[in-house]
């Protein structure tokens, strides 16, 4: 007897399963359903594995030198884009090409405070 597959995030959200891939969300869902394999306890518990990363993450850019501004970014950067969090990641690689640019440090924690948010919503 086959067990009932439990609906992923993406796929359990309106849109159903005419979801695409965006870039437009905080968090691509379709892309997090890939690389989990629609195992929608692993997405919640990668989601929030990231939402922690990211807060830590942030605080300590502002306070880096850029050596490791440079090695937060690139740790930032995949772990984005592992999840889906696209612009996240393209904004951490900006960081990651110009390390001693503030400004775009100062960026990014608007960015990460909607994916924070986004992830609290689509989680509980």
């Amino acid at each position: 007897m086959a067990l009932p597959q439990q609906a992923s995030m993406a796929f359990a959200l309106p849109g159903g399963e005419t979801s695409i891939p965006s870039r437009k969300r905080p968090i691509d869902l379709v892309h997090l359903t890939r690389e989990t394999f629609g195992n929608r306890a692993l997405e919640t518990e990668i989601l929030s594995l990231f939402s922690r990363q990211i807060c830590t993450i942030v605080d300590r850019l502002s306070q880096a030198n850029a050596d490791e501004r440079v090695r937060l970014a690139r740790s930032l950067k995949g772990s984005a884009r592992a999840v889906g969090a696209f612009r996240v990641a393209d904004m951490a690689e900006s960081i990651e090409q110009s390390p001693s640019n503030a400004k775009l440090v100062n960026e990014l924690r608007p960015e990460i405070d909607d994916v924070r948010d986004y992830i609290a919503a689509i989680t509980r």
